[in-house]
């Protein structure tokens, strides 16, 4: 299976959306050829700012030129530029909801070696409780591609959620998603396997394996996960019964949590959330990583069966 990490789809696309609108500006924080920025400044040099690291300032920067017109992509790692510039990011861009996409790499326990504290696992949960913030977490290159695409005719900021590894690309080249509506990728009778990110291609197999148990399970890629695809995720609790969420992220305030505020207030079903159990990230591979976490095609296979038991199949 062919993979990309989606860090070098975004530099990519960022490269080729910049021959079509002039009025982008793309800061980053002295890390430009880990966020795959730079293939942006070697393209348009003028267009490009490394404000060094100082993140905080270079939200504050990007605030400025979109309040002078300019659609700004700000990147560095997600520690960096959700925990660090917190404040910046919440008064300057999203208060006054201007066209600043943030775009930040290195997300998740992915990051690997780095370990726990360049590992965000909160930055879903902070970014989509801020007011008139999106937040977008594409699943592969192709989707992530588009995904540029599609934040720069989005009025208002985005956060979009990039990783460090290669992902098994799920889309074929071309693909278009939109924003605010989750994709079926595969539907089922028994349970409803709803993931983001990284997690959806390993969702996937998982649906593969609980097949030839006789488990039958829809799988979707809920990509936007503010605004939530709320009519789906009612769709799917009232046909299956029974939705597991998988993520890369603390198991408080991201993806499960928002499906879980979907079920509880329309449509109550058994939902079981998967992601990291409320710790901080260690030292290690990425892939030694999500294993130790669970956050495997495995856990997804036996969350799944434990979720069944609670539904009472």
């Amino acid at each position: 299976m062919k993979k990309q990490a989606t860090r070098d789809a975004y530099g990519q696309a960022l490269a080729e959306i910049g021959n079509l609108n002039e009025d982008i500006v793309v800061l980053d924080a002295d890390l430009s050829k880990s966020t795959k920025t730079a293939d942006f400044a070697a393209a348009f040099p003028k267009r490009f700012i490394n404000v060094g690291i100082a993140e905080q300032n270079m939200m504050g920067i990007a605030a400025g030129l979109a309040a002078s017109g300019k659609v700004v992509y700000a990147s560095s790692f997600a520690m960096f530029a959700v925990g660090r510039a917190f404040e910046q990011v919440r008064n300057s861009i999203a208060y006054a909801r201007l066209n600043v996409k943030v775009c930040a790499t290195h997300a998740g326990v992915t990051v690997g070696e780095d370990g726990g504290s360049h590992q965000a696992i909160e930055d879903i949960a902070l970014m989509r409780c801020v007011p008139n913030m999106t937040v977008v977490v594409p699943a592969d290159g192709p989707s992530t591609h588009d995904a540029v695409y599609k934040i720069y005719n989005w009025q208002g900021p985005v956060y979009m959620r990039l990783g460090r590894p290669a992902v098994p690309i799920i889309y074929d080249e071309g693909f278009e998603l939109e924003i605010g509506r989750g994709i079926q990728l595969k539907t089922g009778s028994d349970a409803t396997i709803i993931a983001c990110g990284i997690m959806v291609a390993r969702a996937l197999k998982a649906a593969e394996l609980l097949a030839e148990q006789g488990i039958s399970v829809s799988v979707i890629d809920m990509h936007t996960i503010k605004p939530i695809d709320e009519e789906l995720i009612i769709s799917e609790a009232r046909r299956t019964g029974a939705i597991l969420t998988a993520e890369e992220h603390n198991i408080i305030g991201g993806l499960g949590s928002a499906v879980c505020e979907v079920v509880a207030a329309n449509y109550p079903i058994p939902v079981l959330r998967m992601g990291i159990e409320d710790v901080f990230g260690q030292s290690g591979s990425p892939e030694e990583l999500m294993r130790h976490y669970g956050l495997t095609v495995e856990g997804i296979v036996q969350k799944t069966q434990l979720l069944l038991k609670i539904k009472g199949r």
